[in-house]
């Protein structure tokens, strides 16, 4: 025999089959009432009367019945109740409608099925004999007179009430089993798809946490291109507000270009714009159904971050061989150099006076001198001196620099905001004062008058991240890739060497500086440290 329903399926069945009493009766209340309407005007009959009592009681009972089950009483013993209750209501009908010519008696039935749907199939089978019984002793009562129904049906042969009470007897056993057979299968059946559902939705429960948590991002469009979903990286990656936001959008307004990827290629990179600047996503379009006739599914990851390094890598490998190139040919030049201001200086202290000589030497000193300064700047770009760190409040260092600068007359014809946190790391103050002054009077330049020059000094996870912007933003996109290659200048008489110097001298602290300009957004150096050496 099958288990016990669980509390749960037990109370959804009694809930169920409180219901249907209460429809039985009610059809059975409109068959009462059609019935006496119909009869000949006369008093309603005393069976009537008791009929519509029982009726009454019934209703009675059932809003009793359905408290209790609102109330949390749901349990084998409510069951064991509904099941004897239901029997004592068929048998009060039957009774009251002449036992063995009732037309009732297939209530019996409905109380076997009841049984084994509340119980199991012993449960039916039990209730099967109790309702033969309780039948045959009211057929019984009935012939023997020790009951007297209301609408007769005393004359009772002995020979039918045993037909009566054999035909309800077997009519009741092939219910019960057949009842407790169909309720089995339904129970282990419902089991069943109880665990598929259980294992749908811990299914569904994981997917949705490896779309949550998957660091790449993933967005799926119905076959006319529309955005269908969203994950939490794909809206970190694309600076979205919510995923709920771009739902119904075209595809390619958030990723230009994904769609027309042609179909032998399966991986490919793609520049999206995003709030938070220019973005390069390494993506993948995968169709969805046959031939992608049910939309796409498009996977990419953000590419920003391992293409700047890549781009610094490389530009690092370009200045060490440059670097090395002027090296050898600053240490070329200073030789013979100094051999010519050796000899101009001779030729100064060997001259008669003739003004025109003395000019032309003069002229050649000067000159030499500017040459040996050049010179010297590329020995210090190609060698740079290893910095003398010591432990000093970064921000101080910023602000005592910007404060120096101010008198600066490029300054004068700019606003200058700062926002300084102090931090204290381990610099070459020196060094990095340098680097500084060489990126603000780049920034007073290039802000014009009436131009914002900011300074903003912040840490962020183990670096301390120093953003030098100006409201210019003239630098060329052709350019941001060449701007720290020495000798690579825009401005007349430049040298092109300091940018170069100030990358040597921030990557010789172990740390990046990034630039980034737009006409929109302005130019932004940014300079990362190690706060930790």
């Amino acid at each position: 025999m099958a288990g016990s329903p669980q509390p749960h399926t037990l109370r959804n069945r009694l809930t169920w089959l409180t219901v249907f009493r209460t429809v039985a009766v009610s059809l059975s209340l409109v068959a009462f009432a059609a019935r006496v309407f119909l009869q000949p005007v006369q008093e309603p009959s005393h069976g009537d009367m008791l009929s519509f009592a029982v009726i009454g009681l019934v209703y009675l009972f059932t809003l009793v019945y359905g408290l209790m089950l609102r109330g949390g009483w749901a349990d084998r013993l409510a069951a064991v109740v509904q099941v004897v209750g239901d029997l004592l209501i068929a048998s009060v009908l039957v009774f009251l409608t002449g036992v063995g010519d009732s037309p009732f008696t297939f209530l019996y039935l409905l109380a076997v099925i009841g049984a084994s749907i509340l119980l199991d199939g012993r449960g039916a089978l039990l209730a099967a004999l109790a309702s033969a019984l309780t039948y045959s002793l009211l057929l019984v009562a009935v012939r023997s007179r020790w009951l007297v129904s209301p609408t007769g049906g005393g004359d009772l042969s002995l020979q039918r009430v045993a037909f009566l009470i054999g035909s309800n007897l077997l009519a009741l056993v092939l219910i019960a089993v057949l009842a407790g057979y169909l309720s089995r299968q339904l129970s282990a059946t419902g089991g069943r798809l109880s665990a598929r559902e259980a294992d749908l939705k811990k299914l569904g429960t994981l997917q949705q946490q490896i779309l949550t948590c998957m660091p790449s991002g993933l967005i799926t469009c119905d076959a006319e291109g529309r955005v269908t979903f969203v994950n939490r990286a794909a809206s970190a990656i694309l600076g979205l507000d919510a995923a709920a936001v771009v739902a119904g959008l075209p595809v390619e307004s958030l990723l230009p270009g994904a769609l027309g990827m042609e179909a032998h290629v399966r991986r490919r990179e793609l520049s999206v714009q995003t709030r938070e600047g220019a973005r390069t996503l390494g993506l993948t379009v995968t169709g969805l159904g046959d031939t992608g006739s049910e939309g796409m599914l498009i996977v990419f990851q953000d590419l920003t971050e391992l293409r700047r390094t890549e781009e610094d890598l490389r530009r690092a490998d370009r200045l060490a061989a440059l670097g090395t190139l002027a090296a050898q040919l600053a240490h070329e030049i200073r030789n013979p150099l100094a051999a010519m201001r050796g000899s101009a200086q001779l030729l100064v202290q060997e001259s008669s006076g003739d003004p025109l000589s003395a000019r032309l030497v003069d002229v050649l000193l000067r000159e030499s001198d500017r040459l040996s300064h050049l010179v010297e700047d590329f020995l210090r770009f190609a060698r740079p001196p290893p910095p003398l760190k010591q432990e000093v409040d970064l921000g101080a260092l910023v602000a005592e620099t910007v404060d120096m600068l101010r008198a600066d007359p490029l300054a004068r014809q700019v606003r200058v905001e700062t926002a300084l946190l102090p931090l204290r790391i381990l610099v070459d103050a020196d060094q990095l004062r340098q680097v500084l002054i060489n990126l603000l009077r780049n920034a007073f330049q290039a802000a014009e008058e009436g131009g914002v020059v900011r300074v903003t000094l912040r840490p962020e996870d183990s670096w301390a991240e120093l953003l030098i912007w100006d409201s210019g933003g003239r630098i060329p996109p052709a350019h941001l890739s060449r701007i720290f290659e020495p000798f690579f200048s825009t401005r007349q008489g430049g040298t092109g060497l300091g940018l170069s110097t100030a990358h040597s001298i921030v990557r010789s602290h172990g740390g990046n500086i990034r630039v980034s300009s737009s006409p929109q957004e302005g130019t932004g150096f940014l300079i990362q440290l190690p706060m930790r050496d």
